[in-house]
């Protein structure tokens, strides 16, 4: 597909106006909505091939996320589209102020392979809701899922309205020296600086969604069966391949040893005594991510599980227990099955910790007491988090999901999602009769005491 073509038919099909009425919106968005209803099996099937994720998990964590994004904008976005009067300052006179929801234009939205439905359809969702044209590139490591979007989004759209763009490394750099009204990419944060950069160029907005290594606190207050429950979810969901998956622990040494064998058990009890014959529990994406993964795990020496099956890309569950800050799973983002374990003796220390890393995509604290809560939510800059939980902030439609810092700028998710796709535009309408002099010229010392009792 001639990518310098598709560019062009979409920026004129968007000049002619028909993707800012919002009833054309609603009902592309419906027409999304029954595709991917009907084709539910060729998207699960896609994901099981590419990361063997089973039809539970590629619902819960892909398809259902994407369809409540959809239904929560067919809910509301004729209600964000609408413009919105504002108040006007008196020193204006006698006019009216309103703020219209405008779209950006022709967006590209460039995807990763460990959701590559949902962080591929779901900002995809908000962009057409605002309005815009679109054109998606999703990862070349999941190729089968790319194979099913094409499928989905071509026999569903007319390209000069959505197109995908299907391949690898020549087809990003090839978009990437396209001119677009917005830029939307989620990835490693090495190709979003080169996103960032060639954006730069023609002076286009971005949004980054990245990611780091996100910390898990966990103090002696914790309830310590209900942490280890929920840190073992978030943690090898996916494999252990989520953006937002807790990247290590940091416990108080009063309960390390309670939460190590709490959290052991509950590897068994999610993933079953042997992991790698578990039907639910996935792989590693390729054999490059593979061989990373096994050379992290290489020299430690205190590890439960991490067991391998090279053949099938399969890495059980791993925890390192007395992990250091020079460990080799602690230099950078580990998206992988495997959990370091450090240990501190006084929250105050944590900041200091978490400081060492850039700022993390995702923060969870374990506590029941609230003091501790206050300072490591004042303390720590992250994208986003849970008290108690992992993972699940980023499953609501009611807040934005984001990084901030290293792990990216920008947020999408329900009414956030359409901001981002939409410049919102001033406008001040004066009347015709009526008149405020003393803005005019030649200036007086009345004009002078008048202007600041209106804006004193």
């Amino acid at each position: 597909m001639d990518i310098t073509r598709i560019c062009a038919m979409q920026r004129a099909y968007f000049e002619k106006g028909e993707t800012k009425n919002v009833g054309f919106r609603i009902a592309q968005l419906k027409k999304l909505q029954v595709a991917i209803r009907a084709q539910e099996k060729l998207l699960l099937d896609a994901l099981q091939a590419d990361l063997d994720k089973s039809g539970f998990e590629g619902y819960m964590s892909e398809v259902g996320m994407v369809l409540e994004e959809l239904a929560y904008m067919l809910r509301h976005v004729l209600r964000f589209a609408r413009a919105k009067a504002v108040p006007t300052p008196l020193a204006q006179g006698i006019a009216a102020s309103r703020v219209l929801a405008k779209p950006y234009g022709n967006v590209l939205i460039m995807s990763p392979w460990n959701y590559p439905l949902l962080l591929t359809i779901g900002p995809l969702v908000d962009a057409l809701a605002a309005g815009n044209t679109a054109l998606v590139k999703p990862s070349a490591y999941s190729p089968n899922v790319s194979h099913a979007i094409a499928k989905l989004l071509g026999d569903t759209f007319a390209p000069e309205y959505v197109a995908v763009i299907e391949g690898g490394r020549n087809e990003n750099t090839a978009l990437l020296e396209e001119k677009f009204d917005y830029i939307f990419f989620t990835g490693s944060k090495t190709v979003g600086r080169l996103v960032m950069e060639k954006a730069a160029r023609h002076l286009t907005p971005v949004t980054l969604e990245l990611g780091g290594k996100s910390p898990c606190i966990v103090d002696e207050t914790a309830n310590i069966a209900w942490a280890a429950r929920r840190i073992v979810f978030g943690k090898y969901l996916n494999c252990g391949q989520t953006c937002v998956a807790p990247d290590y622990v940091l416990v108080h040494a009063r309960v390390h040893d309670a939460l190590i064998a709490a959290m052991k058990r509950e590897i068994v009890r999610q993933f079953g005594e042997k992991p790698l014959d578990n039907p639910n529990y996935g792989k590693i994406v390729n054999q490059k991510h593979f061989d990373r993964l096994c050379g992290l795990l290489a020299d430690e020496k205190d590890v439960f599980g991490g067991e391998t099956n090279a053949r099938q890309l399969r890495i059980a569950p791993a925890i390192i227990d007395h992990a250091t800050r020079d460990s080799a799973a602690m230099q950078d983002e580990i998206f992988g099955p495997i959990l370091p374990v450090l240990t501190f003796e006084n929250i105050a220390e944590v900041p200091a910790i978490v400081a060492h890393h850039p700022t993390p995509l995702a923060l969870y604290l374990f506590t029941s007491d609230r003091t501790h809560e206050r300072m490591i939510m004042n303390a720590i800059s992250f994208g986003g988090g849970c008290v108690n939980d992992t993972i699940i902030h980023l499953a609501t439609t009611h807040m934005g999901f984001g990084g901030v810092g290293e792990s990216g700028m920008g947020s999408y998710h329900g009414k956030r999602g359409f901001d981002t796709f939409t410049h919102y535009t001033s406008v001040v309408k004066q009347g015709v009769c009526g008149n405020l002099p003393f803005r005019y010229q030649p200036y007086t010392s009345l004009k002078a005491r008048v202007v600041r009792w209106f804006m004193h």
